[in-house]
């Protein structure tokens, strides 16, 4: 049997040669079990394995006179075998041969993908660790909300894409399914076991009840997994691109010697690998949508969904193996400005420290809509103002000064009461 490629890159699994290489594999695989069950020679199998070979651009040659990819794969093989080709096919419809195939290039494809997301878990992980006591401001609604980490953000980010190994692990398996049934898929023609032996010898489980094709509500999966995957790339790509914004600048793409952000002027250093991101991860959720449509294929089946097909898994897969590669370097080499964090956490006079002064004069004994107007009125005194000093009008507020002491009012603008508790968010990701 002629072993599977063993490729670095995702183009090379979706070229015409490691195409037509899995046809092969599958047709031997199929011949092998045939004969193991003494439907074909033994020596025969032996002359396909040792001869068994095609040539893609004559492929292509015969393609253009015959019009059928599965007959012209199988003219051209047969040029290489010789006599022995007659048992090349026995019982088999092209569906069988292309299905199968394809499985095998979804399984490997999902094999690098999951190596590239590893690379990520890694490098979003080591950012975190070292970013663990990094304070910033957590905004909601794009307005300052209350203090965090950067590391406590990262953390997040980590348990998304954890999310995304496991379902990628539980997708190789869904997606590892070939059908060895016949036309319509009622193995009129050849043995339920030819099934069972083939696929095995292949690394695939038989489809539990195929029609001429394998159900596409497993290949709609596999898309829709895939979109999701970009989903989350786009969003710590817009998250990045947010706080890269001049007014906020906590942290920064990486910017190499002698690049140049804008051909007018020359002080621009824009977050371009980001925005790339997040155009690509448009485009995979577009082919999501057409790996829906491809489901509903008339009666046992028609053709409609092939086309499709040529064209949105090997672009899905080729577009999340290089967002995966992108931002697994963009996070690997980002630029953290935490004093820019500090600056941005305290202006106004550390206003987003309001809920701890609420509350703790709720503690003193206000009631909850009297201490709250306090509050308020004090915040939005300071809000939007250069002067403007949350801090300085709370302690110098008599309703304020009358419950609590000048350390109390200390305490409730120590940051660190905000992150006492993510050392079990951290635990939980093994950071």
């Amino acid at each position: 049997m002629i072993e599977r490629y063993t490729l670095p890159e995702m183009g090379n699994l979706w070229n015409e040669t490691y195409k037509l290489q899995t046809w092969l594999q599958v047709e031997i695989a199929v011949c092998e079990a045939q004969a193991e069950l003494g439907y074909i020679p033994a020596d025969a199998v032996a002359e396909i394995k040792a001869k068994a070979n095609f040539d893609p651009q004559r492929v292509l040659e015969i393609e253009a006179e015959v019009r059928h990819d599965m007959i012209a794969f199988l003219t051209n093989v047969n040029e290489y075998v010789g006599d022995a080709g007659r048992y090349i096919h026995l019982g088999l419809t092209s569906s069988d041969v292309l299905d199968t195939a394809l499985a095998l290039q979804l399984v490997s494809s999902l094999d690098v993908l999951l190596q590239r997301l590893e690379d990520l878990i890694q490098a979003i992980r080591y950012k975190a660790r070292e970013h663990r006591y990094t304070v910033m401001i957590g905004r909601s609604h794009g307005i300052h909300a209350e203090p965090m980490t950067f590391g406590f953000k990262l953390a997040g980010w980590l348990a998304e894409v954890l999310r995304h190994k496991e379902r990628l692990q539980i997708l190789r398996k869904t997606i590892a399914v070939g059908k060895i049934s016949g036309a319509v898929g009622t193995y009129a023609n050849i043995e339920p076991r030819v099934e069972a032996i083939a696929c095995q010898k292949l690394g695939l489980k038989p489809d539990t009840a195929s029609t001429q094709v394998i159900s596409r509500d497993i290949h709609a999966d596999f898309v829709q997994q895939l979109a999701l995957v970009a989903a989350s790339i786009e969003r710590f790509a817009v998250e990045i691109r947010n706080l890269q914004k001049t007014d906020v600048l906590e942290v920064e793409e990486f910017f190499a010697k002698g690049q140049k952000g804008s051909s007018a002027m020359p002080h621009k250093r824009n977050p371009i690998r980001s925005e790339r991101l997040t155009g690509m991860a448009r485009l995979v959720r577009s082919h999501a949508g057409a790996a829906l449509e491809n489901v509903a294929l008339w009666h046992e089946r028609d053709i409609s969904h092939s086309s499709v097909e040529r064209v949105v898994l090997p672009d899905a897969c080729i577009l999340t193996h290089f967002m995966l590669h992108e931002i697994t370097d963009l996070v690997t080499n980002l630029l953290v400005y935490p004093q820019n964090m500090e600056r941005n956490l305290n202006c106004y006079g550390g206003v987003v420290f309001s809920q701890k002064v609420l509350l703790t004069l709720i503690d003193k004994g206000l009631k909850r809509e009297e201490a709250y107007a306090i509050v308020q009125e004090s915040a939005h005194t300071a809000w939007n103002k250069p002067e403007g000093n949350f801090r300085d009008l709370i302690s110098k507020d008599p309703r304020v000064t009358q419950k609590l002491s000048a350390a109390e009012i200390d305490a409730c603008f120590d940051p660190q009461q905000h992150l006492k508790h993510l050392d079990q968010v951290y635990q939980r990701l093994g950071i």
